[in-house]
């Protein structure tokens, strides 16, 4: 199609022809018939030309955390000389990088880097180029599609977290910051489970799966102690803002970083299912990601769902819910799944104290607390010091 140089070669045209009919000078009917020509050979130029090129496309980190910075390098090759190359790869959402290129000969490489400054959380798609050519002349480009779509995965933010809630049989002088148990310490074969997304394929039962024609995976019964279970409201009441919301799962996914980190085999809810188990980096990695897309949801029965959710059988050490503002909903919630766990601990965002707040303090819970624009991290560690000395009160 004709870019803008053409088209304004077209006009000329145009006025040059109908001046040549006024005042009969053949200059100017030739200048007319040239700029139509050029116009019309460089259609002809960019369609029988048909670009030969390569594209590919690294993104480094293709999982980075909100406000991080992702660096994606394009590299294109071309098999046949094309001029007036421009190249433009789009993040969908977060905006679009463009690289021009007067010409490029045959057999060379056209490099080309761009930083994207990955907020807010959420998964983004990056690509396919858009590479257009044009004729020598500039009159007139065509456009193609090269490459493929690439995934850009954007975590939330999280926190650096210092303490772990204590546990039964816990020694407090040498586990103020670390949990004395591991992933792979002391699991036993439990059970036969359905596969679920997140579990390790080295687990799978393969002769139960041929059975069943479904896949089946070795339930392993792990150390009471290590278990914890993340419960993140998913619902919009508690919260007055998209910025709380935001602030309740950014305080779920610090949560989880740091109990994975420390040794514990957390599983996280987030109102659908049984949650997923986050036993293994890949498992981490699969819980990051829905965390990444997780939204509000309005006209959620949450203590329904939490009844649900004890029926199968969830239970252990530590207990970790995340909400707003509480209200009824989470102080019911919270006491009928707190009875199957030994340590209890509730982040909310709230402006100040609640009934319902000084409820959870009541139940045993450790309380957090943070605005929807400040920060976790120092309210769990007073909360973490205050539950080991009542500990060694104890």
């Amino acid at each position: 199609m004709p870019t803008t140089r053409g088209w304004a070669a077209i006009g000329a045209a145009v006025a040059l022809v109908l001046l040549w009919l006024i005042f009969g000078e053949d200059l100017l009917l030739a200048l007319g018939v040239f700029l139509g020509v050029g116009v019309a050979g460089g259609s002809a130029y960019v369609r029988l030309a048909a670009p030969r090129l390569r594209l590919t496309r690294q993104i480094q980190p293709e999982q980075l955390h909100d406000g991080e910075r992702a660096v994606v390098d394009l590299t294109l090759e071309s098999q046949r000389k094309v001029y007036r190359v421009t190249v433009e790869d789009r993040v969908h959402g977060l905006g679009s990088a463009t690289f021009v290129a007067d010409r490029v000969s045959d057999g060379d490489t056209m490099a080309g880097r761009y930083e994207v400054i990955c907020r807010p959380r959420g998964i983004y798609t990056v690509g396919p180029a858009r590479i257009s050519i044009g004729d020598p002349l500039g009159f007139t480009e065509s456009a193609s599609i090269f490459g493929h779509a690439s995934r850009l995965v954007v975590y939330p933010r999280i926190e650096t977290f210092n303490g772990v809630p204590t546990g039964r049989g816990q020694d407090q002088t040498i586990s103020t910051s670390r949990a004395s148990f591991w992933h792979t310490g002391g699991e036993d074969f439990y059970t036969l489970r359905e596969y679920q997304h997140g579990d390790d394929m080295r687990k799978v039962h393969w002769p139960s799966s041929a059975r069943r024609d479904e896949l089946m995976v070795k339930q392993l019964e792990m150390p009471w102690q290590s278990r914890a279970f993340i419960v993140l409201d998913p619902r919009a009441e508690p919260h007055a803002s998209e910025e709380s919301f935001e602030q309740a799962v950014r305080g779920a996914a610090s949560v989880l970083h740091h109990l994975f980190k420390s040794g514990y085999t957390p599983t996280v809810w987030m109102g659908r299912g049984n949650g997923t188990l986050v036993g293994s980096p890949e498992a981490y990695r699969v819980a990051m990601e829905e965390l990444a897309t997780v939204r509000p949801a309005a006209a959620v029965d949450l203590r329904d769902l939490i009844a649900h959710l004890r029926r199968s059988g969830m239970a252990g050490g530590v207990l970790v819910m995340v909400t707003g503002q509480p209200d009824d909903s989470d102080l019911s919630a919270f006491q009928l799944l707190s009875q199957d766990f030994y340590r209890t601990v509730v982040l909310s965002v709230s402006e100040d104290d609640t009934d319902s707040m000084i409820g959870f303090a009541r139940a045993g819970a450790l309380v957090v607390r943070s605005t929807a624009t400040g920060e976790w991290a120092e309210s769990w560690r007073n909360a973490m010091e205050h539950g080991w000395s009542t500990a060694s009160a104890g």
